[in-house]
């Protein structure tokens, strides 16, 4: 796994075995996971969505502790799939990256707790499965709107975003802050210090 320009955010760039009757590769490991990030994924609950074209999911993110970190994948078509550090303190607070996850090269990302999560599909029939820490727990999640100026994130200008109206009335980031919403680095960094102990 190579950590990405977000603390937190990491990509599994896996080995492809192609065949004549198709393909084989490992979407995840367990003991290169735990040494990329010095813990073991705690899996609580698999997530599979399937998106048209356009569909924009997210930016969303949970309370830390114990927020949900997920390990993302496209099984089936392509997206482009989006970690925004929206940590208050952080040396990279406000900055995001963006990654392609298809059906080819069959990269996979993993974003640690309290980091936000989005994605575009770039194709109809877009299958996405993700892997979470934690199950879902409403009064817990939060969102905000992944077309917030501020953010500037680089949408591919030749698809239209489809929004679901929760998405799409998301606050910005500054609105989340000034809110109280948004994980502090700190609280990040001692969750991320006691999943270490436990492992």
């Amino acid at each position: 796994m190579r950590q990405l320009s977000i603390p937190g955010a990491l990509v599994h760039e896996p080995k492809i075995f192609p065949d004549s009757r198709g393909s084989f590769h490992e979407w995840f490991q367990a003991s290169a996971f735990a040494k990329a990030t010095g813990h073991r994924l705690s899996l609580e609950q698999a997530n599979c969505s399937v998106s048209s074209r356009g569909t924009l999911r997210g930016i969303h993110f949970a309370d830390v502790p114990p927020s949900q970190a997920k390990y993302v994948k496209c099984v089936r078509g392509a997206i482009l799939d989006v970690i925004v550090d929206i940590r208050v303190g952080s040396p990279t607070y406000r900055q995001w990256e963006a990654v392609r996850l298809d059906d080819v090269d069959h990269r996979s990302v993993y974003l640690s707790e309290g980091l936000g999560h989005a994605f575009m599909a770039l194709t109809d029939d877009a299958t996405v499965v993700y892997l979470c820490s934690e199950g879902y727990s409403p009064g817990r999640e939060h969102g905000i709107n992944p077309l917030d100026p501020a953010l500037g994130i680089e949408w591919p200008a030749d698809v239209t975003p489809l929004l679901s109206d929760k998405d799409a009335a998301a606050p910005t980031l500054a609105e989340a802050e000034a809110q109280g919403l948004l994980p502090s680095y700190e609280a990040c960094r001692a969750y991320d210090a006691e999943l270490r102990a436990r492992s």
